[in-house]
């Protein structure tokens, strides 16, 4: 192995562990507020409804700089986009903690948003120009966020107990400006730099085959938006309902039982990211997709502790094909233009969360349960499922049958 393929490694290697660590970050970060809201019901005098309104603003530029971040890390640079990220974002958490009024909480939160914005874009095009592997390095990388995810509550309840709710902010934005430092450093020195091609090449599709996977790719990511959205959305409320004698009826019983179902099933996109480097790529999203329509259905009928089986399963089978997924959107998106790509996904993404919040509103008023609802969800799976089988069959070169380049060697 040259020198040069012994750099190229390395740098492939930090940009899949900055990509993870920046995943996991990200979503801690974007996940404070939910739960220092609660403190500062005490500290401010102020209402929830009032405060949670508060995180409008954030909550929207998580979305809609995603398309800018992506087009800036196609154009610029991916690892100093992430930089960018780890700054940001931490910045912003750390003027949320300095805020004294709820106009100063509102813009940090405004800043720390749109620092977010900035991961899924430019560390999902990282992490497909830097590994070999790249199904299991999508995996990982969904299990850094997984944990992001089911840690952000412990972390802010924690240091808010310990502290007070300024320092839940500050110790994780510190932190977070110190990681983006540290990149910094490594690609000052040399340690990380940006590629101009992927390590493992791919076979260029057709135009036809493009415009044709991007019509069908629309429906099934809005489809699985859809569920994942109404999934996360109903679960307190489904657990209330379903297992609150169980715990005492106390909030912080049903949101345990929260956590405990996405730290469950937080291997889920490692497990669908081994199989899209395994089997071929479209089969996978589609076997993907086919088998959360037994769980959504059954999940409308269910009581008891059968109600946190079936949501584990629901769960982890919505995260299975997310791999699979952003493979596909990789395969047939050119390479200047992937981040952008990523980036129009999550605004795809944003725009089914306050829908499938509409959905459950809508379904559960109407029924005073969660049956019509699953029943809804299930259906939209299906829809995907029949959606996914029109996706061209060159999506299944995707898979072992491609090589990967020397240079790549070790740096997935």
């Amino acid at each position: 192995m040259t020198a040069l393929s012994v750099a190229e490694a390395r740098s492939a290697r930090l940009s899949i562990t900055f990509s993870c660590i920046g995943h996991m970050a990200m979503h801690i970060l974007a996940a404070l507020y939910l739960t220092v809201v609660l403190e500062l019901e005490h500290a401010w005098g102020t209402g929830y409804d009032e405060l949670i309104r508060l995180w409008t603003l954030g909550s929207l530029m998580i979305g809609l700089g995603a398309p800018l971040a992506g087009w800036l890390g196609d154009r610029w640079s991916d690892a100093r986009m992430m930089v960018v990220m780890f700054i940001l974002t931490g910045a912003g958490s750390v003027l949320a903690g300095l805020a004294q009024t709820p106009v100063q909480l509102m813009a940090a939160l405004a800043v720390l948003g749109t620092g977010a914005s900035i991961y899924h874009p430019v560390g999902m095009s990282w992490v497909v120009k830097n590994a070999t592997n790249r199904g299991r390095a999508m995996g990982v990388m969904g299990i850094f966020g997984s944990l992001g995810i089911a840690s952000a509550a412990l972390i802010a309840g924690g240091l808010a107990q310990i502290r007070d709710w300024h320092t839940a902010f500050l110790v994780p934005g510190a932190v977070s400006i110190l990681l983006g430092l540290v990149l910094a450093g490594m690609i000052a020195a040399g340690l990380v730099f940006d590629r101009r091609g992927d390590v493992r090449p791919q076979p260029r599709a057709s135009r036809g085959d493009v415009v044709r996977a991007f019509i069908v790719l629309s429906v099934t990511m809005l489809c699985a938006g859809l569920i994942f959205n109404g999934t996360q959305t109903a679960l307190p409320k489904w657990f209330e309902a379903g297992m609150g004698d169980l715990v005492g009826g106390s909030t912080l019983g049903i949101g345990g039982l929260v956590t405990l179902v996405y730290l469950l099933t937080s291997s889920a996109q490692f497990i669908g990211g081994w199989l899209a480097d395994r089997f071929p790529v479209k089969r996978v999203y589609v076997l993907c997709l086919l088998v959360q329509v037994p769980f959504l259905a059954l999940a409308g009928g269910v009581g008891g502790p059968l109600v946190l089986l079936l949501a584990t399963a629901m769960v982890f089978t919505s995260g299975l094909q997310i791999p699979a997924e952003n493979l596909l959107l990789a395969r047939y998106t050119p390479e200047r233009h992937r981040g952008l790509a990523y980036g129009a996904k999550f605004v795809l993404s944003l725009g089914a969360a306050p829908l499938a919040v509409q959905m459950v509103a809508y379904t559960y008023g109407r029924t005073q349960d969660f049956s019509l609802l699953y029943a809804t969800l299930a259906a939209l799976a299906l829809a995907a499922w029949l959606a996914a089988l029109l996706l061209p069959r060159a999506g299944e070169e995707e898979g072992p049958a491609v090589a990967a380049a020397p240079a790549a060697s070790g740096a997935d």
